[in-house]
């Protein structure tokens, strides 16, 4: 059961007032129990995107995936959506492209935001993998991906 919650201002940098509201304690569902997936337990997989995935949590409103991009490889071109997706990028080095924005070079504690609907790819310019995070909400569904890029033959 969730307490009162109190609707708040919270003014940023730019003195606009934005609407934010604060819960007096934490929403903790009935069946939400506490989890620690470990790093090496995931099942890792690729996939068409040219990418692995280590699936790590799920539940209706987030996921969180490991995503690995091997040396030299870029991603297909894509988009979610319905679905808002974060990178946190762990290790490595890259050039990420989304939503017409310039490339941009990413390394490990980048934090990247993509809107709904943007199409994205990562390129690994290093000489290592490239690792992150994909925190997506609500969360990723098959549905929710379009492919951004012809079938190559």
């Amino acid at each position: 059961m969730v307490k009162a919650c109190e609707n708040t201002i919270i003014k940023n940098h730019y003195t606009q007032q934005l609407p934010f509201i604060l819960l007096n304690q934490p929403i903790i569902g009935e069946t939400l129990q506490p989890k620690i997936v470990k790093a090496n337990s995931p099942n890792e997989y690729l996939t068409p995107e040219h990418c692995y995935i280590a699936e790590n949590f799920s539940d209706k409103d987030v996921s969180v995936a490991r995503a690995t991009v091997k040396p030299g490889v870029t991603t297909k071109a894509h988009h979610l959506k319905k679905i808002q997706e974060i990178y946190i990028i762990t290790s490595g080095e890259g050039m990420v492209a989304f939503g017409g924005s310039k490339p941009t070079i990413v390394s490990a504690g980048d934090v990247i935001v993509i809107p709904v609907g943007a199409s994205q790819k990562i390129t690994n310019t290093g000489k290592t993998d490239l690792v992150f995070y994909c925190v997506c909400t609500p969360r990723f569904t098959q549905e929710c991906y379009f492919d951004d890029e012809p079938e190559v033959p």
